[in-house]
């Protein structure tokens, strides 16, 4: 059996290097080595099949979004084999943003008291005034250039149930008692981003600029795992194999494109990112 080549040597390959230098110009270098070095720190990914890292790796370059974790703009998140594309909540205010439609967005916790009441046919809010440090939910607003604006709350515990519905891993970790999911281990960046999510989805804009599709497919890319077929969600607590199409939106770079490997130099997984 042929012996199948390691991830920098498909990323070293003229076929793969030439789709990142496309998506990403002169800032392609620095993304390949960030996503050697991703790879190299996470033993998770390093099971992970070489298809899916590229395809996730491919959705943020397309976006034009670092994956550096300690940033929060885009993520490659290992699942029981397959690398998953992740949305962080600055990632969605950065696509959002692009836009040019978008005066104010923003998502944060809401400590104890700081909401007085929400008026359940406008969804604005009242603030009150904080009594204790305790978060007991979490709040997303946006406001348009064009004036309009809206605002969505949800509570810890709404947001806990949501996790539990849409994550397995976080429904196995209530389960077991473990903290293996990014929802136990990063429950504030996770809060954020859901809130911020849902509000886009429901309320943000959506047209057929290049801006505005870019962030409806990144909605649908979020946290799967991308195939040939479309956007596959695995961790799911319905198992579903539900597959959504992303049409050509979105070319990202497989080892279909692999030639032969360059010099492994070129790329090294210990280079700084700088994208």
């Amino acid at each position: 059996m042929k012996e199948q080549p390691t991830l920098q040597q498909v990323l070293n390959s003229a076929g793969i290097k030439r789709r990142f230098e496309e998506l990403l110009d002169s800032s392609a270098p620095s993304f390949i080595s960030s996503i050697l070095s991703i790879v190299k720190s996470n033993s998770k990914l390093q099971e992970c099949s070489t298809n899916s890292i590229l395809a996730a790796a491919g959705i943020a370059a397309a976006l034009k979004l670092p994956i550096n974790p300690s940033l929060g703009f885009a993520h490659i998140v290992p699942y029981k084999g397959h690398a998953t594309f992740q949305l962080g909540w600055r990632g969605y205010v950065q696509l959002a943003m692009r836009s040019g439609q978008y005066r104010t967005l923003n998502s944060g916790a809401v400590r104890e008291g700081q909401i007085a009441e929400i008026d359940f046919v406008t969804g604005e809010i009242q603030r009150g005034e904080k009594i204790s440090d305790n978060i007991v939910g979490y709040v997303a607003y946006m406001e348009l250039i064009n004036g309009f604006h809206k605002t969505l709350y949800m509570t810890v515990e709404e947001l806990q149930a949501h996790a539990e519905k849409y994550s397995q891993s976080y429904a196995y970790d209530m389960r077991s008692g473990r903290k293996s999911s990014v929802w136990s281990t990063n429950f504030d960046a996770m809060a954020k981003k859901t809130v911020l999510k849902k509000l886009l989805s429901n309320f943000g804009i959506i047209s057929i600029d290049q801006q505005s599709v870019a962030l409806a497919t990144a909605l649908q890319a979020d946290q799967a795992v991308i195939t040939e077929d479309g956007f596959r969600y695995v961790d799911n607590e319905r198992g579903e194999e539900k597959i959504v199409p992303f049409s050509d939106v979105f070319d990202v770079p497989t080892t279909e494109n692999l030639d032969e490997p360059e010099d492994a130099e070129n790329f090294s997984a210990d280079d700084d990112d700088k994208n």
